[in-house]
């Protein structure tokens, strides 16, 4: 890459997972390049993971954040869909891009990049290969210019990582020599539960997350094993917190609270109010769901459960405040979890009487 201020436009649409994943790419393109222009486009309903990192007075992080609604549109063909889809495609074509970096693998990615207004020498980049347990059209790859090759077991960060990379021409950066990072630390050190969401929730101090539920059933830890988790934690004193997104999940949240001492099902949250929501919390416990993943983004003390899904794809390997248990088909049991989450528990006491 010849200039020092290129135009750059990210494709990572969803789902809340591998945006979060996607997240230490800004970084890493400001670490070398801090003067060159990054957009984003993304699901409409994941703008609010990108927020934080929006450019503001004395900080660069994403200068545009281009919203597009696939899945609602799919769901209501019409002409108001028709007319936002041509809004998004207008926003797309006020820049001409030279670097286009698309994680994803899929057609409707791919469909982006066709859309975005680009230099005529502009370098598109995309997967040139599906890698383990991750989603990929093969037919995405007709679409890139420059087709990357990534390891077919890829953590999800690295993977974002190798496209990047091979796209503006940067030797491999390695997760030990420079680890991924996600948020910035004067929006992190900021966040906590406001007033209002403690009375909205009825939280009690201290609490635990846990995030339960996932789209994917294979991936549910069991019921019995989050009841005797949840009965030895609020015997220490927590109180054990089972959100939910949907009914079925509120269902399953009303029957474990029931089995737990002084448990709470708390009402319906944003993405924009769950970061302070985890950030109040003593520990996040939860399934391979994008929730969790946004615990262990922040930093925040996280126990991650494998069941059907390898660990090695998404577990956050960037703190200590992380541990990751399980793996496909080998799920923990309940006392595995209740020992890393107690230690965890007593690392952060710990440190937090250091400071």
């Amino acid at each position: 890459m010849s200039s020092n201020n290129p135009k750059i436009l990210l494709v990572k649409l969803s789902s809340l997972g591998d945006v979060l994943h996607n997240l230490p790419l800004v970084w890493d393109l400001r670490a070398k390049l801090p003067e060159a222009q990054i957009d984003w486009i993304v699901e409409e309903g994941y703008v609010g993971l990108l927020e934080p990192l929006r450019s503001r007075e004395g900080f660069r992080g994403i200068d545009r954040i281009i919203p597009i609604a696939f899945r609602r549109w799919k769901h209501s063909l019409g002409y108001e869909s028709l007319q936002e889809f041509l809004a998004a495609k207008k926003q797309l074509r006020q820049c001409t891009y030279d670097v286009v970096i698309e994680t994803q693998g899929l057609l409707k990615s791919a469909l982006v990049c066709t859309l975005a207004k680009k230099s005529p020498k502009a370098i598109v980049a995309g997967l040139d290969n599906a890698t383990e347990y991750s989603g990929y059209e093969p037919l995405a790859r007709s679409f890139y210019n420059h087709c990357v090759q990534v390891p077919k077991r890829s953590h999800a960060v690295d993977r974002s990582r190798v496209v990047m990379s091979s796209a503006l021409g940067w030797p491999l950066i390695h997760r030990t020599v420079n680890p991924p990072r996600f948020y910035p630390e004067e929006f992190t050190s900021q966040l906590g539960m406001t007033e209002a969401s403690v009375q909205k929730n009825r939280f009690q101090l201290p609490y635990i997350l846990c995030f339960h539920s996932t789209a994917r059933a294979a991936k549910l830890w069991s019921l019995d094993h989050w009841a005797v988790l949840g009965r030895a934690l609020s015997a220490k004193g927590y109180q054990l917190v089972f959100p939910w997104g949907n009914a079925s999940e509120k269902k399953r949240s009303e029957e474990l609270a029931l089995q737990i001492a002084g448990a709470l099902v708390p009402d319906a949250f944003s993405i924009q109010e769950a970061f302070s929501i985890i950030a109040g919390a003593s520990l996040t416990i939860g399934v391979d769901t994008g929730l969790t993943h946004l615990a262990a983004v922040l930093g925040r003390p996280t126990v991650e459960i494998y069941c059907d899904s390898p660990k090695w794809k998404t577990e956050g390997y960037w703190s200590e405040r992380i541990r990751n248990l399980g793996d496909r088909q080998e799920p923990p049991d309940s006392q595995e979890v209740l020992d890393a989450a107690l230690t965890v528990l007593d690392q952060a006491r710990l440190n937090a009487a250091g400071n």
